[in-house]
């Protein structure tokens, strides 16, 4: 009788010994820049766990650990430390990832008991089930409320922001696969779509920016605000193409867009990124040559195109004799220019139109940046006023070109001067979910003279104000206000007899609203009206001190009012012919 129960009792420790090793597998790697599910892949591979997860959730985890004969619990609480992510492992080394909580693997002790004391532990344990439950019922969104719209479509509406930064983001992608339908933001960020009644999975992509799908239930016409983490993929593979596909399937004809990224990869002169070189290595695009001001359009002069800074306009955009812009590169968000099928909201010039927008500030904290070249130095800063409210961007550039020339051992040299300045302040406010105010100013100095008394300057000034409103799903207007003022100067003291002034100087007050209305999802339209109020001083010829000989010359000063109204529509006849319309009247 002995040897049976001693082999039992062998048995019943092999079978313990068994047990202990599969459920503390020990696990050694060296884990360097994977994402979670690489993460994973490499765990299963040499192990017997098998982990349940979401995807979505933990895509932008990146594992950097080195291990050695480590558990597996040891490894989940560092990789996870710092997230309010939670695991759990079962007895079949099923391991489960979940946010908050984690979840239980099996039913509390005295379960199935009638001991008061047991009840109160379940209630306890059983309100972590109801916990995991309900956070898992959370992935779905629910839009809008059952059985208010008897419509079998439903519009949903909203902004993409960078979740990091607060900031629209402009082209981004949002559709559906079953059926085929889709929009994209426009400048301000906004979307709108309209889906059928029910659930969908929401694909929402722009470039730079991580991918990201929702689940969404729609019942009735409702918003959804996008946050979009930034991506930085390493490069494993390079290929260089053409715009081919953009060229065939886009709609808008001669547009170029660029953003600061795409910029920065240009050749630049004396380390300073610049708008205006960028535009010049576009075909069409051309200039007479260095010391000049402006750009030319497929034949067009320079006095053809229109410039615009937050909707503002601009008459001179450049700085020191044409070699730089008059923008802040560390500012803009995003630039476009027409060059031939101008949209009917743009009007006031025949070659082409340059939009350049600024970003609003970063609405989560606070950052700033600045940089020195040969010839410039600049600054930016940007952050919360009013935490996810009220953003400020500030900007600030000069040059020390004058330090620079007082330094060259030549007497014709080193009297001459060229120096300039912009400065920049933007300010954003969030209002509420349907409204914000937005606040641009802007201006810029120049001053200059070669080998003579006769000093050259001219500055450009903007004040702007812009108010968005959303009034439904499908409808989004804004409200805009500006003030553009240039002025231009020649003077020379030098000789009192002969001592002059000549200024000239243009003046504009514009107010306009723009409508955007989504009729469905493959129909837009676009409306609007404004006024423009110009004031001309076109010479002005005084003489300076009580010496001078000069005979004072004015010219009569010129007032004008331009009225518009401008109506546009897009609609979308299948996915390979796109048709677009569009009809202004000015009236002056």
């Amino acid at each position: 009788m002995k040897y049976p129960t001693l082999a039992s009792i062998l048995l019943v420790f092999m079978c313990l010994v068994s047990e202990a090793q599969e459920t503390n597998q020990r696990i050694t790697g060296e884990f360097t820049s994977l994402r979670f599910n690489e993460f994973v892949d490499a765990i299963e591979r040499q192990s017997d766990y098998r982990f349940f997860f979401d995807v979505s959730r933990l895509d932008s985890l990146i594992v950097n650990l080195q291990v050695t004969r480590k558990p597996l619990n040891e490894i989940l609480h560092e990789v996870l430390k710092g997230t309010d992510l939670t695991f759990s492992i079962d007895k079949n080394n099923y391991v489960y990832i979940n946010a908050r909580s984690p979840i239980l693997t099996e039913l509390p002790t005295h379960f199935f008991s009638k001991d008061l004391n047991a009840d109160e532990t379940a209630d306890v344990n059983n309100s972590r089930f109801a916990e995991a439950e309900k956070i898992k019922t959370e992935k779905v969104i629910i839009i809008g409320t059952r059985g208010t719209n008897t419509r079998a479509t439903a519009t949903l509406a909203g902004f993409i922001r960078n979740s990091k930064s607060g900031e629209s983001l402009i082209g981004a992608t949002i559709m559906i696969e079953k059926p085929v339908t889709g929009s994209i933001t426009d400048g301000n960020g906004y979307y709108s779509i309209t889906l059928p009644k029910g659930s969908h999975q929401l694909k929402i992509n722009n470039l730079g920016m991580k991918s990201i799908e929702k689940s969404v239930i729609i019942h009735s016409d409702g918003r959804l605000n996008i946050d979009m983490d930034e991506d930085i993929l390493p490069l494993k593979e390079v290929i260089v193409e053409a715009k081919r596909d953009e060229s065939v399937m886009g709609l808008q004809m001669g547009l170029e867009k660029f953003d600061f990224k795409a910029m920065k990869q240009l050749p630049i002169a004396l380390g300073e990124v610049d708008i205006i070189k960028s535009m010049l290595t576009l075909p069409g695009v051309q200039t007479v040559g260095e010391g000049t001001v402006g750009f030319n359009v497929r034949g067009g002069a320079t006095d053809q195109n229109l410039i615009l800074f937050n909707d503002a306009t601009i008459f001179n955009s450049s700085h020191l004799f044409g070699f730089f812009s008059a923008f802040n590169p560390d500012i803009i968000k995003n630039v476009e220019l027409y060059k031939s099928g101008v949209p009917a909201e743009y009007g006031g010039r025949i070659s082409s139109v340059l939009d350049i927008q600024t970003r609003e500030g970063n609405k989560k904290k606070w950052s700033g940046s600045g940089g020195i070249s040969p010839i410039t130095g600049r600054f930016s800063i940007e952050g919360p006023i009013v935490k996810n409210k009220l953003s400020l961007l500030a900007s600030g550039r000069s040059t020390y070109s004058d330090w620079l020339l007082q330094k060259i051992p030549s007497s014709s040299i080193n009297k001459s001067e060229a120096s300039f300045y912009d400065l920049s302040l933007n300010l954003d406010y969030l209002i509420d979910a349907k409204n914000s105010l937005a606040i641009t100013s802007y201006t810029s100095s120049d001053k200059f003279k070669l080998q003579s008394d006769t000093v050259y300057a001219y500055q450009n000034k903007v004040l702007g104000l812009k108010w968005k409103h959303i009034f439904n799903n499908r409808l989004f207007g804004t409200l805009t206000t500006n003030y553009s003022g240039y002025n231009y100067t020649i003077n020379s003291l030098a000789n009192p007899i002969n001592a002059f002034k000549l200024d000239y100087s243009i003046r504009q007050i514009q107010a306009k609203t723009d409508f955007s209305y989504f009729i469905t999802s493959k129909h837009s339209l676009s409306f609007g009206a404004g006024a423009i109020r110009y004031d001309l001083e076109p010479g002005n010829f005084q003489p300076v001190g009580a010496e001078s000989i000069i005979t004072p010359d004015k010219l009569q000063s010129e007032q004008a009012l331009e009225s518009f109204v401008y109506v546009g529509s897009q609609f979308e006849v299948n996915p390979k012919l796109l048709l677009y319309g569009g009809v202004r009247y000015s009236l002056f």
